[in-house]
């Protein structure tokens, strides 16, 4: 793919983030954005779609905002292993939604390892989030500061939490340090991940492909 399409199909999608598929997750990132003047909060694809979302993708966020503008998994490597995954499992982005453990990034500033007061920070943005998207009732937490986020999340005494059941995996981050070694470790790790999106999705009703 040259530059230039990759860059109209950045313009496009970004000219769709208030389709109705995603619209009200994508003025929460807008809100959340103007909570913190100088920061930016990476948007979620039009791909996705907030009332067929059963699973959602929490990641740590580790590493400076992805210049599509939209929320990633990490680096380049990073997404192709998440897409792998997903085709694997047949897994499709409607049913799954990204969301980041500390939604703000401060531009040309990479996010370093997240201080207590960062995780906990994201909370209310997360629950926000999950009140959007009424059909999620399972997180996969991927690396560290999303697995402390996770833990964090299950001990608040929200209803929405058991009315539907919440259940959260924890898994490796797709990028960094948590997912260096050898080919062989890192198909373990890959491994760990499709046991828990496997079960998520038989837990949420989705048929593994």
């Amino acid at each position: 793919m040259t530059a230039p399409a990759s860059e109209n199909i950045r313009e496009t999608l970004l000219s769709r983030r208030y389709e109705p598929s995603v619209g009200a997750v994508n003025e929460l990132c807008d809100a959340l954005q103007a909570t913190k003047p100088g920061t930016t909060v990476p948007y979620v694809d039009p791909i996705h779609d907030v009332d067929e979302c059963r699973i959602i993708s929490l990641y740590s966020n580790i590493g400076e905002a992805d210049e599509s503008g939209f929320t990633v998994p990490g680096d380049a490597e990073a997404v192709t292993r998440m897409l792998g995954l997903q085709w694997q499992l047949g897994l499709r982005p409607e049913y799954v939604m990204p969301w980041n453990t500390h939604p703000w990034h401060t531009p040309g500033e990479p996010n370093g390892k997240f201080t207590p007061d960062q995780v906990s920070a994201g909370l209310k943005p997360l629950l926000k989030f999950l009140a959007l998207v009424p059909r999620a009732s399972v997180i996969v937490a991927h690396g560290a500061e999303a697995n402390r986020l996770a833990t964090m999340l299950l001990k608040t005494e929200v209803p929405l939490l058991w009315r539907r059941g919440l259940k959260t995996y924890k898994v490796r981050s797709l990028s960094g340090r948590a997912f260096a070694g050898s080919p062989a470790r890192q198909e373990e790790f890959l491994a760990d991940m499709r046991v828990a999106y496997t079960d998520a999705m038989a837990r949420t009703g989705l048929a593994k492909a």
